[in-house]
């Protein structure tokens, strides 16, 4: 089990070194979606045949002793391409990934707002709402071409050419004055939708792809992939873009740009989708197999999802899984930009998430081991109080910031221990998660159930982010250090207030930081539902026998 999440919870030295799912997606839900996948069309037809001859059914304890996997086989020979195929095919959706839920954003708050911010955070949503368009991928294709190469090859091909065309479009767009906001915005949700239908396809084609002793390691090779391309786009690119970074480090003549813009980089990326396109064309072969859908339907698994939706307990789950963010989201979306804009250098935050992202491999193998007992759920609710823990110091850390002096050792220590800290306790949260949400899905349409409770884990992250970053310009007050012409002192909190107090060579002097009363507000809603409501009914689902959770229990 490993640690990479993209929960769409937003940029935080915690997510910034990792895509829950921004967000909706995980890393370990790829290899549980394959194995439940593989087994579900199975297990319906000894389940109806059953059924029709009158034979018994098996019984709960029968069908959960079914449900244990083995693990441990190594990848075999004949396997290792595929398996590589599989990285770089992962690892080409974690490279826009890591530029709009990670670089993009801390490149925008030099000249934007929290609320501008929050528009862009929009871009992600595709990722977390994939489910609603997944039935599609699965079931619609040319058999000639192949059913997961059918989306993958077009999809690559209009990424390609769209990453090529903003690489000439995107320099002058970030530097532009007034930045348009909502014409990058679709632009890169556009961008975020193909990287979106990409991971559907892919992930379907990892089950056929890799042999079944090898099916283990789809989820392995996910990791991989995605870690790798949202480390680059993140860590690698940032580092590259700065000019302090590279004057220190790589030049010795000092320079007012980085060795890489982000045009050049986009189109690199641009360069080498169309190669591994050209590669899956001319090379690489598909093996079509039936699968989950085949059996259903579009409308058949549309018709599941809603069935799912229906049951009482499955709806409290949602609650949860939809509310159960909304104390550390402040923390998690805002903590980082606000570092960025007391003064913190964008390569030494790219060091801290550099530094904690071998730590999240660590803890995650044992988040798993502890998440493998009867309450995988307990280790879930005391890493909640954790997290809104972590987001009270994440607060002190930014109150303490050492305005007007250099960062020494002893401050930046800090930064690494909390951000470590964070780490460690979202990461037992995706974990315990996870394994509940294994626990429970319905064998028989293992695939579909997966997807939607992974949907709405991934969504409680992203849906609260847009309104966090705009109450914390709401409740900012910053007024210019010089007055309009009419002699009046003015607000800067909004993009023109800035560009007013810039002309007028002013400074614009935060009086009231929003980010402190949407923090608050924050945990403190967080507690009270974490008391009220959340913790009282995890009790109760956990206590649920697994039969409960099946569409055909009585």
């Amino acid at each position: 089990m490993t640690a990479t999440t993209m929960d769409g919870s937003g940029v935080s030295l915690r997510n910034l070194s990792k895509p829950e799912t921004a967000s909706g997606y995980s890393t370990s839900h790829s290899i549980e979606h394959a194995a439940t996948m593989q087994s579900s069309v199975t297990q319906r037809k000894e389940y109806d045949s059953k059924e029709e001859k009158g034979l018994p059914q098996e019984t709960t304890e029968d069908e959960e002793r079914k449900e244990e996997t083995t693990g441990g086989e190594s990848l075999s020979v004949k396997d290792r391409g595929n398996f590589a195929l599989l990285v770089i095919l992962y690892l080409l959706q974690g490279i826009p990934v890591g530029l709009s839920f990670g670089s993009i954003p801390f490149l925008l708050k030099e000249q934007m707002t929290y609320s501008q911010i929050a528009v862009f955070s929009l871009s992600a949503w595709p990722y977390s709402l994939k489910f609603i368009w997944s039935p599609i991928v699965d079931a619609v294709y040319s058999p000639k071409i192949g059913r997961r190469k059918s989306w993958i090859v077009p999809i690559q091909i209009m990424t390609g050419i769209l990453f090529f065309w903003l690489s000439t479009k995107i320099d002058a767009i970030m530097s532009a004055e007034h930045i348009p906001i909502y014409y990058l915005t679709s632009l890169f949700l556009i961008t975020i939708f193909f990287c979106a239908t990409q991971d559907i396809a892919v992930d379907g084609w990892a089950l056929t792809l890799l042999s079944k002793e090898s099916l283990s390691y789809a989820s392995t090779a996910q990791t991989i992939g995605l870690n790798t391309g949202y480390f680059l786009s993140f860590t690698v690119f940032l580092a590259l873009n700065s000019a302090e970074f590279c004057n220190k480090y790589f030049r010795s003549v000092a320079s007012d740009a980085g060795l890489v813009s982000l045009g050049d980089y986009m189109q690199f990326w641009a360069v080498m989708y169309l190669v591994v396109t050209a590669w899956l064309i001319f090379v690489t072969n598909e093996t079509n197999a039936s699968s989950e859908e085949d059996q259903m339907g579009v409308r058949g698994v549309y018709e599941t999802i809603l069935r799912i939706c229906k049951l009482s307990h499955v709806r409290s789950f949602i609650m949860v899984l939809l509310l159960s963010k909304i104390g550390f989201i402040c923390h998690e979306a805002v903590t980082a930009l606000k570092l960025l804009e007391k003064g913190f250098s964008k390569e030494d935050l790219a060091l801290a998430v550099l530094l904690d992202f071998p730590l999240q491999v660590f803890f995650g193998y044992y988040a798993a081991k502890w998440s493998n007992g009867p309450r995988p759920l307990k280790p879930w609710l005391y890493a909640f109080f954790g997290r809104l823990v972590c987001s009270v110091l994440g607060m002190l850390v930014v109150a303490y910031y050492p305005e007007g002096n250099a960062v020494d050792s002893f401050y930046f220590s800090i930064i690494i221990s909390s951000t470590v800290l964070s780490s460690f306790m979202a990461t037992v949260q995706f974990v315990s998660i996870s394994a509940f949400m294994t626990g429970i899905a319905d064998p028989l349409i293992g695939g579909t159930y997966m997807t939607l409770l992974n949907t709405f884990s991934n969504f409680g992250g992203t849906w609260p982010k847009f309104f966090v970053l705009e109450a914390v310009d709401y409740f900012t007050k910053a007024t210019c250090s010089i007055p309009d012409t009419n002699g009046d002192i003015f607000s800067c909190t909004s993009d023109e207030g800035k560009s007013a107090c810039k002309t007028l060579s002013g400074e614009c002097k935060v009086v009231q930081d929003g980010y402190y009363f949407a923090g608050i507000m924050c945990v403190i809603l967080g507690l009270v539902m974490l008391v009220a409501y959340v913790k009282p009914v995890v009790e109760h689902l956990e206590r649920l026998p697994k039969h409960k959770w099946r569409l055909n229990s009585k």
